[in-house]
């Protein structure tokens, strides 16, 4: 310590109280409120400011005299320095309502700014929506869809443990579709994947596959057509014609992997409207995709938006030149599904059918999109109780699109309209004018598997002209019954 603490003396002032003489030490340190807690310990009086008035007794002399003045004007500055203190602590309460007061005003300020600027966001989207018609469709041109957020976490759907019974049936297009649950296709799927080398071979995180093919349920609607089953559908048939056709053993393991990847993603969120109410209805997708197919572009979007996340790109270890190649085959394969360009596929796939060249990467092209064509329409080629769920699906779908088309003013199909439509006059048309020409196309070039894929569409085929008969019987039952009703009012 230093030598000015050591050599400080505390001062002292000394109180008569009642007769009694009260020694009262004061610190250097003590501030004026340590000085009135003091005297008002010494006194017992309560902790107020006070006034002392120093009461002589008889002759004082002069030195009494002048201590007595001296400790009037010590009184007198204690008196002061109370009142200053009071009057501090007021101001400081003051100040401190003062600065509530103004950080309440400041936070409703701040409040009815954001209410002005969310309700001027609303206004501006009512007028851009006045201006457009609403698309159907999930993403808009601006927002960023929740669902292609990846899971984070470690994928952890129920796993479906697949029996040696269902490896054989999946190979197979007699697989019945509608026996599985969500959980069970996705292993079913991640099964293909593993099965067809496409995991070891492009170096697939299978914690990567799991999370990518959940983001691919994620982003199928529940549409009573293109939905996940649906996916999962053509995608078990893309397995069926590589096993049937022996493509591993003609086509690359690229080639592979953008059949197998562009059949998971062919549809993915798919609004349950058709491209011709897309244009019709200058629909958001119409309008950015200059009415060219919207919804295939639309699906090829979103296929690589999901693979832009770290978290669910299966491509994450090709290289860029394999990631452009695979990128382009897997784009030409989704656009190749619009059925707008049905009759040009399959007619550049025809001439080039007698001098189809394996190494010639434009006829492996060509024949990859007659393969995903070939898939994505292929119910017809199952099972019938397989089968027959997907037309009543499809059409419902078709109806749900034109009673919109009808309440909106737009021109509707003849093939969607419910008053119009009979399932086997939708089947047998179908079936006869798209379904077999291209089956026995592609049995051209895979005479083994003609049995397989093209005797179930000649059978339903056959079936659907049946059930048309038996239509048409009755119909005309019900007109002669009808006519012989209006001949009998008439005679009465």
């Amino acid at each position: 310590m230093g030598s000015s603490s050591s050599t400080y003396r505390p001062k002292y002032v000394y109180l008569d109280i009642g007769g009694r003489i009260q020694k009262v030490a004061f610190s250097k340190y003590c501030n004026s409120r340590d000085i009135m807690e003091l005297f008002c310990i010494a006194t017992g009086l309560p902790r107020t400011p006070y006034k002392v008035i120093p009461v002589t007794t008889g002759q004082q002399t002069e030195k009494e005299e002048l201590f007595q003045n001296l400790l009037a004007q010590v009184i007198e500055q204690f008196s002061r320095v109370f009142k200053i203190d009071e009057l501090k602590t007021d101001v400081d309460n003051h100040l401190a309502m003062l600065e509530k007061r103004v950080e309440l005003e400041g936070l409703k300020v701040a409040e009815i700014e954001k209410c002005k600027s969310d309700i001027k966001k609303m206004r501006d989207e009512m007028a851009a929506r006045s201006t457009r018609t609403n698309c159907p469709c999930k993403y808009s041109f601006l927002d960023e869809s929740k669902r292609l957020v990846p899971r984070r976490d470690v994928p952890s759907y129920p796993k479906y443990m697949l029996s040696q019974e269902t490896i054989e049936a999946l190979r197979k297009p007699t697989f019945d579709v509608w026996l599985w649950e969500p959980n069970e296709m996705l292993s079913c799927l991640e099964h293909m994947y593993h099965d067809l080398g496409l995991v070891k071979d492009f170096n697939i995180n299978p914690i990567t596959l799991k999370r990518w093919l959940l983001c691919i349920h994620d982003n199928y609607r529940n549409n009573p057509f293109h939905n996940f089953r649906h996916c999962f559908c053509v995608t078990q048939m893309m397995y069926s014609m590589i096993s049937l056709c022996s493509l591993q053993v003609k086509l690359s393991q690229m080639d592979i992997l953008i059949l197998m990847t562009a059949s998971v993603c062919h549809d993915l969120d798919h609004p349950g409207y058709n491209n011709t109410y897309q244009i019709n209805a200058r629909t958001e997708l119409a309008v950015r995709y200059n009415d060219i197919s919207p919804l295939e572009n639309h699906h090829c979007a979103v296929a690589f938006q999901i693979l832009a996340q770290p978290e669910c790109n299966i491509l994450s270890h090709v290289d860029k030149e394999q990631f452009k190649r695979i990128r382009q085959g897997i784009i030409t394969l989704i656009l190749a599904t619009d059925m707008a360009r049905h009759a040009e596929i399959l007619d550049a796939f025809k001439e080039i059918l007698d001098k189809f060249d394996y190494s010639n990467e434009e006829h492996v092209t060509q024949l990859k999109m007659v393969l995903i064509k070939c898939c994505d329409i292929s119910n017809e080629v199952r099972p019938m109780e397989v089968a027959e769920p997907w037309v009543d699906c499809l059409l419902e779908e078709y109806f749900m699109q034109s009673d919109r088309e009808k309440s909106e003013g737009l021109p509707v199909a003849p093939f969607m309209d419910r008053d119009k439509v009979t399932k086997p006059t939708a089947q047998i048309g179908f079936l006869k004018f798209v379904l077999i020409p291209m089956f026995e196309t592609v049995t051209k070039l895979f005479p083994e598997v003609e049995e397989v894929l093209l005797q179930p569409l000649w059978e339903s085929r056959d079936r659907y002209e049946e059930l048309k008969q038996i239509d048409d019987a009755v119909k005309e039952l019900q007109k002669k019954k009808n006519e012989s009703l209006a001949i009998g009012s008439k005679e009465k």
